[in-house]
């Protein structure tokens, strides 16, 4: 995602809502259309309402009000879609009773589903099924066909659920109602929606229908995007991820609460409850990440009571919430050795996760930050330098800039082309290189937007050797955040395409790899190809600069040519066949690929006690008593629930407890290809 630093301002609307108003400075049903026509003045390529704009919007309305497909059927999903046809010309008379009508509609389905889970669940007899097998992707299953199918869907996704509560320490009983209280409380959540909430929800549905990347932001969406930019706000300092129905302890971040407790929160604890300070307790397990980091994360100097479960025991513990700098998702060097004929080869790691920055230019920069560590390198006298970006989703156009002109004296980086066809191209104008000697990438399929700009000039000018995943995720947009007026949120728009200096556009194709390294992604069907709506590839003449001008005529080894890249392809290969790590990986791989989305519940079960007991074993076994947690009560801290950081995924162990910086193999090869880099280029290879 990357994000232009343009904000409108507009006059608020007038006008009168329907039924139950939003309060003033709310989304109203009049400002759908109008904030619509706002997306469609700026939008890249799409111009106007067409039927078949009308018909993607509908259908991505629908999904959302099912999202599991598993309370329609396909046949009342087609009702409902149909029951929305010619909205927008009725919201042009500001008429938002479609909306509301599918609503009463879809509550009916919400309770039923709650009183069918409800009779299954509280059988004398019921058991958990290990024998249910399930297709995890909604999107492959698709809507049921009939009344049959359906009942049988929601009791298999009901025994997954009941295995999830099972793990986490609960009698068959208090699962039993665990799970009864949880669609209970999407009901009664479904049911306390607003207008406000409908319209938000329709009108991001229209921006998505434009392209995957376009969005409303709520006023709420609006801040945490605020935040993932400018790496700054309160918590308990960590990030989380969503895992099997529980919210799981990513990584603690330096100099947050949980960072500063003695006895407290570890990488892969799962969150199951959470409550305030004097309050009861909220389950969260199969709570939706967002919901529960909104519980989470709070003001500082505010207390938060967790229920975490570490290898099937319950531990509580207490954090005082604070604000930090989110440092953990800010660029990071290292440096590593290596040996070549007995001689020593020392490595440089950057690794940055996102072109972060603030409006403001006197707070924290992504560029700032790397300039720094460059010096470092320098200073240090590296051999070589691997930039790590392969969880990098993204960031700042300009800072992406910035950031290739670092590695070469001057050149055309980018070429934007706007909502009007202008083509315009970005380039780096001074001859300051602030690193010319041997320099992979390291990219994945999670390496998107602006990482792909980096990525794809530095090998269009030959400056760099691209190792990763075959290819990058391949998104060649540029978003515009524009700002509605107090408590409407922003206008996320797909406003331009952007293009490689050699006339490439990496959307959908991204960059590929020079030096192909596996990971479990190359199973997936992930990157922008699979995206709904996604924009075509498109094609541009070459702006390509010189090499001359780009690259350092005083240092030779700036340049990398086709053979070099070929001879460390043929390295890398070498070593990635004879790999007992990357062996099991390609099991893995194949294994995913003939499952299909398919997950047997008695496998998924061996599969978590199985990592569970790896966790207690790396911990050696002497997980903290509750009262040693709790008294941790009166530690200040700081932090990040709002992080949602979700892993690249590679699909390699995760390192053990007191390796918290272990390499990945990917890693560790991408390093093996530069260490030939380095030695290759000394030899005039």
């Amino acid at each position: 995602m990357i994000r232009i630093r343009r904000l409108i301002w507009l006059l608020p609307p007038l006008g009168i809502a329907l039924l139950a108003a939003p309060a003033l400075g709310q989304l109203r049903c009049e400002n759908v259309p109008q904030w619509s026509r706002e997306y469609l003045r700026y939008h890249v390529v799409q111009k106007s309402v067409t039927p078949e704009i009308e018909a993607r919007t509908i259908d991505t309305y629908v999904l959302r009000l099912d999202p599991s497909r598993s309370m329609l059927l396909e046949s009342e999903a087609e009702a409902a879609r149909a029951s929305l046809a010619g909205i927008f010309e009725r919201m042009q008379e500001s008429d938002c009773g479609q909306l509301l009508g599918l609503q009463e509609a879809m509550l009916q389905h919400y309770r039923s589903m709650e009183e069918e889970v409800r009779a299954f669940v509280t059988q004398e007899t019921y058991q958990i099924d290990e024998d249910v097998a399930l297709v995890l992707d909604p999107d492959k299953r698709g809507y049921p066909q009939s009344d049959s199918a359906r009942r049988a869907l929601q009791q298999s996704l009901v025994h997954f659920q009941m295995a999830n509560y099972l793990s986490a320490g609960e009698s068959l009983e208090e699962a039993k109602q665990l799970l009864v209280h949880r669609y209970e409380l999407r009901s009664r959540r479904f049911a306390e929606l607003d207008v406000t909430d409908l319209y938000s929800s329709f009108l991001d549905s229209f921006a998505s229908s434009l392209d995957p990347h376009s969005n409303y932001l709520s006023a709420e969406t609006l801040e945490d995007f605020r935040i993932s930019m400018s790496l700054s706000l309160e918590g308990i300092g960590v990030a989380l991820s969503e895992r099997d129905g529980y919210s799981v302890v990513d990584h603690i971040i330096p100099g947050g609460a949980a960072d500063r407790l003695e006895e407290g929160l570890r990488e892969n604890d799962k969150i199951i409850a959470v409550a305030e300070d004097g309050g009861e307790p909220v389950n969260i397990i199969d709570m939706p990440l967002r919901e529960a980091v909104s519980l989470i994360r709070g003001k500082k100097g505010t207390k938060v009571h967790l229920t975490v479960l570490r290898s099937s025991k319950r531990l509580p513990i207490t954090i005082v919430r604070d604000k930090i700098d989110l440092a953990e998702q800010a660029a990071k060097l290292r440096f590593e050795m290596r040996e070549v004929d007995g001689k020593p080869v020392k490595l440089a790691i950057i690794e940055l996760p996102s072109f972060y920055g603030d409006v403001d230019p006197t707070r924290r920069q992504c560029t700032d930050d790397l300039e720094k560590l460059l010096a470092t390198v320098r200073e240090e006298k590296a051999d070589g330098l691997l930039l790590d970006l392969s969880r990098n989703g993204g960031g700042l156009l300009e800072h992406a800039v910035t950031i290739s002109g670092f590695f070469i004296r001057k050149g055309e980086v980018v070429g934007v082309e706007d909502h009007r066809g202008k083509l315009n191209v970005l380039r780096d104008p001074d001859e300051r290189i602030l690193y010319t000697g041997p320099l992979v990438v390291h990219t994945s399929r999670v390496s998107a937007s602006a990482s792909e700009i980096v990525a794809g000039a530095l090998k269009d000018y030959r400056r760099a050797v691209i190792t990763g995943d075959d290819h990058t995720f391949g998104k060649g947009t540029v978003q515009t955040v524009t700002q509605l007026p107090p408590g409407q949120g922003a206008l996320k728009i797909t406003t331009a395409l952007f293009f490689r200096p050699g006339g490439q556009s990496t959307q959908n194709e991204g960059v590929l790899a020079d030096v192909a390294i596996p990971s479990l992604l190359t199973a997936e069907e992930f990157g922008e190809s699979t995206q709904r709506y996604a924009l075509p590839s498109q094609r541009i003449s070459s702006f390509l600069g010189s090499y001359a001008n780009a690259i350092d005529p005083d240092d030779r080894r700036s340049r990398v040519g086709e053979a070099l890249i070929t001879e460390l392809a043929r390295r890398s290969h070498e070593r990635i066949e004879g790999s007992e790590a990357f062996a099991e990986l390609k099991r893995k791989i194949e294994e995913a690929r003939a499952n299909d989305g398919v997950v047997l519940l008695a496998d998924y079960r061996k599969e978590r006690e199985q990592a569970e007991a790896a966790e207690q074993a790396s911990a050696g076994g002497d997980a903290e008593s509750g009262e040693a947690a709790q008294g941790t009560e009166t530690a200040q801290g700081a932090g990040d629930a709002g992080a949602q950081v979700a892993d690249a995924g590679h699909g390699m162990a995760t390192p053990a407890e007191g390796e918290p910086d272990a390499l990945s193999p990917q890693v560790q090869e991408a390093l093996n290809v530069l260490t030939d880099l380095v030695v290759l280029s000394q030899h005039g290879a």
